[in-house]
């Protein structure tokens, strides 16, 4: 199987990532058979060729979750766009959980 996923450069503590197509019973450092991106989380600098991507995934790849984010937040350019919620603040797993128990019991109760 194809997959289109991250792969790790930088040093320690700074990753950058090149995003790959790659096999997926290749090493995560390995021979990619595409390059499709770049992306550097620390700044958020997003560089991707969408068409490139676009195409391996009407071929059948398969994104990582990381991966797919950033394809489908990214404009025609490959620059990352920032999606803001208004009013939302943004929880951790654990108050989201917590939030989500919450509203549940107060639908059973009611």
């Amino acid at each position: 199987m194809v997959k289109i996923r991250l792969k790790r450069f930088g040093d320690k503590k700074n990753a950058i990532y090149r995003i790959i197509v790659i096999n997926s019973a290749a090493k995560r450092e390995g021979r990619p058979i595409e390059q499709v991106g770049f992306y550097n989380p620390k700044t958020k600098e997003l560089r991707l060729d969408k068409t490139k991507a676009t195409e391996w995934l009407k071929k059948g790849a398969q994104p990582t979750d990381t991966v797919k984010y950033l394809i489908d937040n990214s404009d025609e350019n490959g620059n990352l766009i920032k999606k803001e919620k208004e009013g939302q603040a943004k929880l951790s797993k654990k108050a989201k959980a917590k939030a989500e128990a919450e509203k549940q019991n107060s639908e059973s109760a009611a």
